[in-house]
């Protein structure tokens, strides 16, 4: 049985070939490299300021980056000495100033043998395999670096720091931990989260790792890591966290050899190590005749140990017990990361702020996270819309939910006095309308004032071994409608074309807040918090501006549709769930995001557009830094629906039955678009380019008409196009 197309779906438009090809590709003048100003570091260490990133010589930073791995077949997370060079030019031509180095800690076998507790996740494709990292896997232990792959890395952050392209080093991503390190359970344990934080041989691991890393002098560029102006964070644990455990019952201690095991758990070593330091920091931190009613409370005796609580006991605890335990969990966080700063700073000397982990699931309330978030340098979040291992049906635009896009989710975590980044975003493939996150996420960022952006993720091909097509749910790297929006997106955040917002609404949260949002249901999420408008930042500045205090929420917003910013550049309307379509109009980045036809007369101050098409994402962006009215270079980008070739979703469409071939197939948008208000243009011509920016055929004349300048769009099939404007 087929599924009904969902509302909003594609028209039945012939898709057509289009294949993104950086070994091709060469300098242009459709690229947005303008935009670095290399070599990166040139201008001292990234330092926190006023709640921003701030480079040496005070001017203000962020970073528009992507997360470089290498999970899918055909491609490295460390490329070769050729290919480094060719993807750190091709990275700077889309306007990156910033990667983030995931998975370094992995093995450096494609498929360890050691790697008994991990696999693959079901989320992944089915052309990946695990990135291979800097450890070697030929050992009995993890505590040694592969040369070849440490050459490697020296070369590609060389070759990033030429271009301009900065380096966010992660420490603890995926490192499989061994007998022959000397850690308990360790087959038993992985993935390696939560227990990093308490397990005593994990923690110095972890410390000789960074150390070994970061005390390496590259030899490139002659400077240890830790003394490296171009290094400009060091994340410390991604998506790990002791209160996730917590929260999703993980603290059950059964995970043992041969127990069903349905999912994460602590085993009985691990159990008893944290039952043991819960009651010592009871005995330290609570009264005799509290600790007396916990015990009452946990049915044990009197000098038995306190246990934990599992999930389903939180909805009814007393205070007394679900107090404790959120404190406690929370400060062995706190302690884990403190230490862990001093460590990197004082022993090591970095001299870049520090990241700690991510508010990296909704599942659960983030206000008690928040606790240790703030107390370092950066707060950090993680989000995918529809993520295909947590989503049953997709294939939803997120354009038509406001509600629940995103950009709300991650704005939950921003503080008002921390830079707030995004280490990790996607609009996973496979997805008709994919094309839509890159200018939403942009531009919504730009006006919420964010300092960092990472799109997960960005893979090197290797010479010879790739194929043009999507091989991964979220690899970016050949994916036509993501690869052409990256310089408009850049142009929208780095270079500042969408303004911040006027006015920044704050919250703050009372300890009683905290606790009880900590037992809330999922119904609640994201936010957690009752009373509170979630669209206040698709119009405001959003920040939590204090924990442990007097709590206030900002008052909530009237009828709105559209949802309009305060700075009135950016529309986001809907009709009742449909039809959805964000606008962004600004002097010198434009755009049209969604369901354009269906929506009469819609039209920024220099654009609009009469397709066929029923979903399209279109912008425009000067090349030449002056308004879109004035400039004489500007790029056009036309994006809707990317395919594979033969691919077929299942009858579900949570995901695809039939994964597809080369090569990858787009949705030319056809039609018309009008520039208009060109002051004094007399000619209007657009260069159609190919997935390499190379010319594809002659220049379309626009033909001069009394709203404008309309040229013809859709043949032949491309997402780009460049315009040059005759005064």
């Amino acid at each position: 049985m087929a599924l009904a197309a969902p509302a909003g779906a594609a028209p039945d438009v012939p898709l057509q070939p289009f294949a993104v090809d950086h070994e091709r590709r060469v300098d242009s003048a459709a690229d947005a490299r303008f935009l670095l100003d290399g070599p990166a570091g040139s201008h001292g260490f990234i330092r926190v300021k006023d709640g921003h990133f701030y480079r040496g010589d005070g001017k203000r930073f962020r970073c528009w980056g992507v997360n470089m791995t290498g999970w899918a077949n055909g491609s490295a997370e460390l490329p070769d000495h050729k290919a480094a060079e060719g993807y750190a030019a091709a990275l700077a031509r889309l306007g990156v100033n910033c990667v983030r180095l995931h998975f370094l800690d992995r093995p450096d076998t494609e498929f360890p043998i050691r790697n008994e507790g991990a696999s693959v996740s079901p989320a992944a494709g089915p052309f990946t395999h695990p990135p291979r990292g800097l450890i070697r896997g030929d050992l009995p232990d993890s505590q040694h670096f592969n040369p070849e792959q440490l050459d490697r890395l020296d070369y590609w952050i060389a070759a990033l720091k030429k271009n301009g392209i900065y380096t966010n080093f992660n420490l603890n991503v995926g490192r499989v931990f061994t007998p022959g390190d000397g850690v308990p359970d360790a087959a038993l344990i992985a993935p390696f989260k939560a227990f990093t934080y308490f397990g005593p041989e994990l923690i110095a691991l972890q410390k000789d790792y960074a150390k070994q890393l970061l005390d390496h002098k590259n030899a490139y560029t002659g400077l240890r890591y830790a003394d490296d102006p171009a290094i400009a964070l060091v994340e410390v644990v991604n998506e790990n966290s002791l209160l996730e455990f917590w929260a999703r019952n993980w603290l059950r201690g059964e995970r043992k050899e041969g127990a069903p095991n349905y999912q994460l758990d602590l085993t009985p070593h691990y159990h008893a190590l944290l039952v043991d330091m819960y009651n010592q920091w009871l005995a330290r931190n609570r009264k005799p005749a509290e600790i007396a009613a916990l015990h009452r409370l946990a049915g044990v005796a009197d000098g038995q140990p306190i246990g934990f609580m599992r999930r389903g006991d939180h909805p009814d605890a007393p205070r007394l017990r679900l107090d404790a335990e959120i404190a406690f969990i929370t400060q062995v966080e706190i302690n884990f990361h403190a230490d862990f700063k001093r460590f990197l700073k004082d022993e090591v000397g970095v001299k870049v702020p520090i990241v700690p982990m991510a508010d990296h699931t909704f599942f659960m309330a983030n206000q008690p996270l928040m606790r240790t978030l703030v107390k370092s340098d950066v707060v950090d979040a993680h989000v995918y819309w529809e993520h295909p291992a947590i989503y049953g049906h997709r294939n939803d635009p997120m354009v038509n939910f406001p509600e629940r896009a995103t950009i709300l989710k991650l704005a939950r975590s921003a503080y008002a006095s921390k830079p707030f980044t995004v280490s990790e975003v996607n609009e996973p493939f496979p997805s008709d309308y994919g094309a839509e996150m890159i200018p939403i996420l942009a531009s919504y960022a730009a006006l919420q004032d964010w300092d960092g952006i990472f799109f997960y993720t960005f893979e090197t091909k290797v010479a010879g071994q790739w194929t043009p097509m999507i091989t991964d749910h979220f690899d970016i790297t050949l994916d036509p409608a993501k690869m052409a929006q990256m310089p408009v997106g850049a142009m929208m955040f780095l270079r500042g074309d969408v303004a911040a917002a006027k006015t920044m609404l704050t919250r703050s949260y009372s300890t009683d807040q905290i606790s009880e949002a900590a037992r809330l249901p999922r119904g609640e999420m994201p936010y957690y918090t009752r009373g509170f408008d979630v669209r206040i930042p698709l119009v405001h500045s959003s920040r939590v501006s204090c924990l442990d205090c007097k709590p206030s929420l900002p008052a909530p917003l009237g009828v709105m549709n559209p949802i309009t910013s305060d700075t009135g550049e950016l529309n986001w309307r809907t009709d009742d769930g449909k039809d959805g379509l964000v606008s962004v109009d600004t002097p010198r980045s434009q755009a049209l995001v969604g369901f354009i036809s269906a929506n009469a007369k819609v039209e920024t101050g220099n654009l609009s557009a009469e397709i066929s098409n029923r979903f399209a994402v279109i912008t425009l962006s000067s090349l030449d830094g002056k308004p879109i009215s004035l400039s004489n270079r500007i790029l056009l980008t036309t994006t809707g629906r990317v395919e594979n070739t033969g691919q077929k979703w299942d009858e579900r469409g949570a995901n695809l039955a039939v994964w597809g071939t080369a090569p990858t197939l787009i949705e030319p948008i056809t039609g018309y678009v009008t520039l208009k208000a060109l002051e004094g243009a007399i000619g209007v011509f657009a260069q159609p380019l190919d997935g390499a920016a190379r010319p594809i055929g002659k220049e379309i004349a626009a033909k001069m008409i009394e709203p404008g300048w309309e040229l013809p769009i859709g043949t032949p099939a491309t997402t780009q196009y460049l315009v040059r404007v005759e005064r």
